[in-house]
């Protein structure tokens, strides 16, 4: 099962499960950037400036997505522009991943639909300050990798 979610210093999108495929370049423009934060962007940010990144996954990666996204997201950055392998600049592996793996490994499934419902509920259960802090977070790690000079960040 494949999981999406987007996240903003203000704000953040709904879970979004694109049903029983691997996320591919199609799958990434057609269902989640077409259809989920395309309309998602318009209506939280209206014309206020805003940056669009995704980390360095193939279906980020491909040319047809990012023509998408330059088309759509005028603060769009690049996978070209983003350092490839930075565990340290990624907010959701950082933060969010590890909460919602968590509290969803805590007990056995009787379907994906049951998961699907359990990882929804937690994701709209994290506390809102819990969220901003981590994007404060991300924030410094940027200041501290552009310090750094883009060598590994200490913990």
């Amino acid at each position: 099962m494949m999981v999406w979610v987007g996240m903003t210093s203000n704000g953040w999108t709904p879970l979004i499960f694109p049903h029983g495929v691997k996320i591919n370049q199609i799958i990434n423009r057609n269902t989640i950037l077409e259809t989920v934060v395309k309309p998602w962007a318009k209506n939280h940010f209206g014309n206020r400036q805003w940056t669009f990144q995704q980390d360095s996954a193939p279906a980020h990666k491909a040319k047809d997505t990012n023509a998408c996204c330059r088309a759509n997201f005028p603060g769009f950055i690049s996978s070209e522009e983003w350092p490839p392998r930075s565990p340290d600049l990624n907010l959701l592996d950082l933060s969010i991943w590890t909460i919602l793996e968590d509290k969803v490994d805590l007990k056995k499934y009787q379907s994906i639909e049951e998961l699907k419902g359990t990882l929804t509920r937690e994701w709209e259960k994290i506390p809102e300050d819990h969220l901003r802090a981590s994007i404060d977070s991300f924030i410094r790690c940027l200041r501290n990798c552009l310090s750094a000079k883009g060598d590994i960040l200490e913990r």
